[in-house]
């Protein structure tokens, strides 16, 4: 706990039984209240590991994808009284030890959101194993919708997020995608918004437990992204209003 706020990590799991363990025992004792693990459908032993492992746990019957597995975590930590929740991903692929500085400037309340970039310190996403096409293709997107958005980030494609209540509450976010979109979305709401943003430098690991989507799944990704940008100038310039685009 920071400042007397309730720290509640949120893990997203989809048949990661090699890698779950890890990412949890690697948060540091003590820096957050309770951890939810939100298990998408695995068909491995992904929900038994959470079980032995005493979190909290909560178990999708079908896979109903990355955001999907995300609107169910914020909703089970927005009910369990958190101040802060932080996604820590469970194939080991972000740092879980630097929770407690991805949270710290929402818990002493001089930001909304907080953002983990690879790209942060010059190089060090390429040293840490990122595929050349996927460093490209992440560089060309963040130029662009930072010049949609202008939230001056240094990447808008991180897994590492931490989100205030004001936030989760103020934002739709049970009206996004499923899919992997739901993130650059969640951008889309904080730059209509107006919140708060921090971002701090984090590691880049690319091992082969890593879930990163596909080369034909990121052209994909890709598609999407444009399709949200367009939306959300749709949106701003009120020629079509979208109903997760309507910040409370």
């Amino acid at each position: 706990m920071i400042n007397d706020k309730k720290i509640i990590v949120v893990i997203p799991a989809y048949n990661t039984e090699k890698t779950l363990e890890k990412s949890i025992k690697a948060i540091p004792e003590g820096s957050v209240d309770e951890i939810i693990v939100v298990d998408d459908g695995s068909r491995d032993k992904t929900s038994e590991i959470a079980k032995r492992l005493g979190v909290h746990l909560v178990v999708h019957e079908k896979n109903k994808g990355y955001g999907g597995a995300q609107k169910t975590g914020y909703r089970e930590a927005l009910n369990m009284g958190a101040d802060v929740a932080v996604m820590v991903h469970s194939d080991f692929q972000y740092d879980p030890s630097l929770v407690p500085e991805m949270v710290k400037k929402i818990a002493l309340g001089e930001a909304d959101v907080c953002f983990g970039s690879r790209m942060h310190n010059k190089g060090d996403a390429r040293k840490g194993g990122m595929p050349l096409w996927r460093f490209v293709a992440n560089r060309a997107l963040t130029i662009l919708e930072d010049s949609f958005f202008r939230l001056g980030l240094t990447e808008y494609h991180t897994g590492y997020r931490a989100y205030g209540r004001n936030l989760l509450t103020r934002i739709p976010f049970e009206k996004n995608s499923n899919n992997y979109v739901f993130d650059t979305e969640m951008f889309a709401e904080i730059s209509l918004g107006k919140f708060r943003v921090y971002e701090i430098p984090i590691p880049t690991r690319y091992t082969e437990e890593s879930k990163s989507p596909s080369f034909y799944k990121s052209l994909e990704y890709g598609m999407m992204t444009l399709g949200v940008l367009a939306k959300f100038t749709f949106q701003k310039l009120g020629i079509k209003k979208y109903e997760n685009f309507d910040i409370k």
